[in-house]
């Protein structure tokens, strides 16, 4: 997905020659952090939106673009993809600013209640209120141990997929055991605008934590012929010209073998680390944010946590417990941005004033 393809995010910030002031600023652009901006919006709170990836969508287009979400309300089925677009068509009207590919690598509290804010690419801004929306963290790959296989990487080693067509036609070796492996491996072999030449699945061991449908349906192709698997690991390569030619693999009996390739693929999981957030004074509790559940607000005042990096009792790491609190959220954060507004619930099938936000007109019932 690039930046450009969505007009939401298109007009992205310029550079500024001081800080940003803002009422709100939201770290992370997952579907949490995006409804986040839904639901500030309908308060009249502007907010600016922050994530380390040079795309939004977080978790869902980073992890699976293109697998289906079921427990979406009223939405009996939709691909990451398709949900994250939908969020952004959405939050339109509410025009916030995008800034994409940066990290926030500072925060500190000002003399006047107000935050001061700074990410990586020097961007600077003055908020009210900060919401982080960070997932589990920033996602790292875990890499494959073998000594000066990285040379290859993105060129030939790969640990995510971000274009499908890239690695149609070839000899792929895929290695791992989990959803992600036994996905990407049925996608390559099946017929379609994918379709490697040659893949082989490697995994240590002869079981798997992926779907057994998934699991059922690899063993299938491989009975028809169509596709390998291999019970082993990967100890060390082969390379012809600065390319990556042979994979050597060590087998349950001790036996090295290589194997002829065009491009490894690697999905050992995705390691997830708080980063600078760890560093700002929060609560933490196992590496999530401690808040209450009343505004879902964090142990230092006008800092909120939505979304998979929030802990309270009883928390379920679902996007629409996600969408609740962005909810909370919003009214917690109000008074903040309008110490003497008297902030009212309206809906927004009846409300003209939420109607005139939103762009819509107001209906007329006989």
């Amino acid at each position: 997905m690039q930046v450009d393809e969505n007009p939401v995010i298109a007009e992205t910030a310029r550079s500024h020659d001081g800080p940003i002031e803002t009422d709100a600023v939201i770290v992370g652009a997952g579907p949490v952090g995006l409804f986040q901006v839904f639901e500030l919006g309908l308060l009249e709170i502007k907010a600016h939106i922050i994530d380390s990836l040079a795309y939004p969508g977080g978790q869902c287009i980073e992890l699976y673009p293109d697998k289906p979400i079921y427990d979406i309300p009223a939405v009996p089925m939709c691909t990451g993809k398709e949900l994250t677009d939908n969020l952004l068509k959405q939050i339109e009207p509410f025009g916030a600013t995008f800034h994409l590919g940066q990290e926030v690598t500072q925060l500190a509290r000002r003399d006047d209640g107000r935050f001061d804010v700074a990410t990586s690419k020097g961007t600077r801004f003055v908020t009210r209120t900060v919401f982080i929306a960070g997932g589990v963290g920033s996602f790292q790959p875990r890499t494959l141990r073998v000594d000066g296989i990285d040379k290859f990487l993105d060129t030939q080693l790969f640990y995510r997929v971000r274009n499908p067509a890239q690695f149609a036609g070839k000899n792929l070796v895929i290695v791992g055991g989990g959803d992600s492996a036994l996905d990407w491996t049925l996608n390559f072999v099946q017929e379609g605008p994918h379709k490697a030449e040659s893949v082989i699945l490697m995994h240590r061991r002869d079981d798997f934590r992926a779907a057994p449908a998934s699991v059922a349906k690899m063993r299938e192709l491989c009975e028809a012929y169509e596709m390998q698997f291999v019970v082993g690991q990967a100890t060390g390569f082969e390379e012809e010209g600065g390319r990556l030619t042979r994979l050597k693999v060590t087998g349950s009996d001790g036996v090295t073998r290589v194997m002829p390739l065009d491009m490894l693929l690697v999905f050992f999981g995705l390691s997830p680390k708080l980063g600078p957030i760890a560093d700002w004074g929060l609560g933490i509790d196992r590496k999530q944010l401690v808040v209450d559940t009343e505004k879902f607000e964090t142990t230092v005042p006008g800092i909120f946590a939505v979304g998979d990096i929030n802990i309270y009792p009883g928390k379920k790491k679902l996007i629409l417990s996600g969408f609740h609190e962005a909810a909370l959220a919003a009214f917690g954060a109000a008074p903040y941005v309008f110490p003497e507004k008297r902030i009212l619930l309206q809906y927004t099938t009846t409300s003209p004033k939420l109607h005139k936000v939103l762009g819509v007109e107001t209906p007329v019932f006989d």
